[in-house]
């Protein structure tokens, strides 16, 4: 940091030069940023910025890895269990649509102060460990409902997508907030889109197989048995979620 002549060299040869507004044109020039006010909490400001955004590009990256890496072995499996799709496309379709507008909220989502304390680092092999280990555990949660539906309640291909449908929504969902903090997910405050978007989101998802609409996309109305199982399905999900990723982060952070 500088503002004379004398300090263009080290300007230069720093990661990131900074000068002020009233230095001389060739510091100015060197800078890659340049004060406009004369406070350096503009700088901290900058860093808690980047951070946050940092933070919350990995949120996205997290959640679409693991989402990815799940569902392809949930179909894989699904494929050879079952006689029938276990979700039409314009089910997918609708399921994408709905969880989508609550991901696009992430960009302004809060994040722990804990986290913008520390400088984020890129990891590829951690951005791995996530996928693979929370792909596997969304998948066996898919697979469980697979057989809790087919095998012990004996449902029909409607019953089964609905059902199917609706566990799908609400755990992408709920991981979202799991996610979203390295604490116990109720220990961290969402940000306010976010958490709107995720309960409209939640409200359609558990009401549309009793509207009108849902013929036209394939849903039935289930039973009070059939919907209190996947209640409990998805309850499980996100209790054991939130323990592995206390874990998971434990670890490999400190790894």
């Amino acid at each position: 940091m500088g503002d004379g002549i004398n300090d263009v060299s080290a300007i230069n040869a720093a990661d990131v030069g900074i000068s002020v507004e009233n230095a001389v044109d060739v510091a100015r020039e060197a800078a890659d940023f340049v004060l406009m006010e004369k406070d350096l909490s503009v700088i901290i400001d900058g860093i808690k910025e980047g951070r946050k955004t940092f933070a919350n590009t990995l949120k996205y990256i997290f959640i679409n890895t693991g989402s990815t890496f799940g569902n392809m072995f949930s179909v894989a499996i699904a494929s050879l269990l079952l006689p029938f799709l276990p979700m039409l496309p314009k089910q997918i379709l609708l399921t994408n649509f709905i969880t989508d507008f609550p991901y696009l909220t992430i960009a302004s989502d809060n994040v722990d102060a804990e986290q913008l304390k520390k400088t984020g680092k890129w990891n590829l092999k951690f951005i791995r460990n996530y996928m693979i280990i929370f792909g596997l555990h969304s998948s066996i949660f898919d697979v469980i409902t697979f057989l809790v539906l087919y095998y012990l309640l004996k449902v029909k291909e409607s019953a089964f997508q609905t059902a199917w449908f609706i566990e799908s929504i609400l755990t992408e969902l709920f991981i979202l907030f799991i996610i979203r903090t390295h604490k116990n997910f109720f220990k961290s405050k969402p940000g306010k889109y976010l958490f709107i978007l995720s309960i409209l989101g939640l409200l359609i998802t558990v009401t549309l197989p009793y509207t009108p609409l849902a013929a036209e996309i394939g849903l039935t109305p289930l039973p009070l048995l059939n919907f209190s199982i996947m209640l409990i399905i998805v309850a499980i999900y996100i209790i054991t979620a939130d323990l592995l990723k206390v874990w998971f982060f434990k670890k490999y952070k400190s790894s």
